[in-house]
Order: structure tokens, then sequence, then C-alpha cells
């Protein structure tokens, strides 16, 4: 007697979800209008080979790497000091909208009073709205309010970064074993002293390796914001597409590629050596 194969029980809905993402996928690409032809029409072929050939070689001139060194610190600069606002920004808010250090939890079975989630809501709001905007759109509002320069890179990325890292950090919190700080909180010890004994130790290495994460995003996203007058590589690079300096471009542009490789072998030996 020959034996039938198993059915597979989860066969039918994943063809169900399969069917499901692929119509809605359609209206997607309708809306977004995408034709991967025109990359193969032979007017445009010919139009990007000129441009790419613009970018070789690469300009190496003593003065324009003198430049190139400087939107290049200027990038790191830009992205660590907003990182360094965002920082002083998301940990308050983090503890605010978390529940770890809820003192009404530790005599209620550690489910806080309605009253103390209801206090943590405008928090997680604004939290929600500084995430919400894009860098770059506060990036345009800041030049339009401090002018061009880095300031409005730094500004920008501080107040979204704030509200991703509170949002984290405040998840992250919530996490992890809370037995330790009930302890600390109901034995009578002061809120900081359950974050700092409590909490702390076990959510550290979950932070930094989100916090060295989020690090390497700004320097890439204070690149991007250079584009609308926010100082570091972004500008010069739309400076010399301007002024169609090919080599200039590519210049810069092997510059931030080298910048994002040591930046992700940074993150990862910090990572190593403390978690």
């Amino acid at each position: 007697m020959l034996s039938t194969a198993p059915r597979d029980p989860a066969a039918l809905p994943r063809l169900l979800i399969t069917v499901l993402a692929l119509l809605l996928l359609w209206p997607g690409l309708s809306l977004s209008e995408l034709d991967l032809a025109v990359l193969v029409d032979g007017d445009n072929t010919r139009a990007m080979g000129n441009f790419l050939a613009g970018f070789w070689p690469p300009a190496h001139e003593a003065e324009f790497l003198t430049l190139l060194g400087r939107a290049t610190l200027e990038t790191l600069a830009i992205a660590t000091a907003g990182m360094s606002l965002a920082l002083l920004i998301a940990i308050p808010a983090a503890l605010l909208a978390s529940r770890a250090l809820s003192l009404s939890a530790v005599h209620r079975g550690g489910h806080p009073a309605w009253w103390a989630n209801l206090a943590r809501w405008p928090v997680r709001g604004l939290l929600i709205f500084l995430r919400s905007v894009p860098e770059i759109v506060w990036a345009l509002l800041f030049v339009r309010a401090v002018g061009l320069g880095p300031t409005a890179g730094v500004l920008a990325i501080a107040i979204t970064y704030a509200g991703m890292l509170g949002k984290v950090y405040a998840e992250i919190f919530e996490s992890v074993d809370a037995r330790p700080t009930r302890a600390l909180l109901g034995a009578g010890g002061s809120r900081l002293t359950a974050f700092a004994y409590g909490v702390l130790p076990n959510a550290a290495g979950e932070m930094l390796s989100y916090t060295v994460y989020r690090w390497e995003c700004a320097i890439r996203a204070s690149v991007v914001m250079g584009f609308v007058g926010a100082g570091g590589l972004g500008q010069q690079i739309d400076l010399s597409l301007r002024m169609f300096a090919g080599g200039e471009v590519a210049s810069m542009l092997l510059t931030f590629l080298l910048l994002v490789l040591l930046a992700d072998q940074f993150s990862r030996l910090l990572r190593a050596r403390l978690t």
C-alpha cells in the first residue's frame, strides 16, 4: 500500500498571504510609476554613460583634499554632536515613558495604576512626534531658522534621534528583569538607585548596541542633510554636482564609503569590548 506524503497544514495560509501581498504590491507599483525600461533606453544609457565618465579620475589636488578633509571632519562632528544632544533628551524621556520605575507597580503586583499609565502618554506622544518627522525635514526647518551650516544638521539629528532612542530605550527598560528594580524600590530605595543598580546593568548591552548603530545612521543622515544646506560632505557633493565636477564627486563618494566602513569597524570593536 502506497503511503501518501503528509500535507503541510500551513500551505493554504502561506498561499493566501502570498496572493494578498501581490495584490497589495501591484497598486503600489502602479502609483510609484516604476518603469525599469527607461534604464535601458538608448538616449538615457548614453546620458548616464557620459555623466559617469566625468567621475574619472577622482580629484586629488592638494587644495581640494584639504577641503575634503574639513568636510569629512564636519560630517563626523555633526553626527556625534547630534547624537550627544539626542542622548540628553532620550534617556530622561525614556525613564518617564517606561513603566520600569513605576512605584505603583511595586504595590500592585507589577501592574501600574491606570493614572500612572495615563501620565506617561504625553511623553510617549512627544517621542512619537519627534521621530515621525524625518531628519531632512527638520534640517530644512532649522536651515530657515538658524541659516546654512552644521548647526541645522546637529539640531535635526538631535530631535529625530531623540525620539528614536527614547522609544527603544523605554522598551529595553521594560524588557529587563524587573525583580531587582522592584526589590530596591520596595526596600525604600530611590528611583535613581533602582535605575543605576536594577535596570542599567541589565540594559546597558542592548542600549550600547543600538546607540552605536544609530550613530552609524547619523553619519549617513548628516551627508543627506548636507544637500539642503546643513553642512558636511553632503553640501560639498551638492556644490560639486552643480558645477559638473564629477572628479570631485567621485573623491567625496569614495571618502564617504571609507567613512562608513570605518564607522562600522569602530562600532564592532566598541560592542566587542563593552558588551
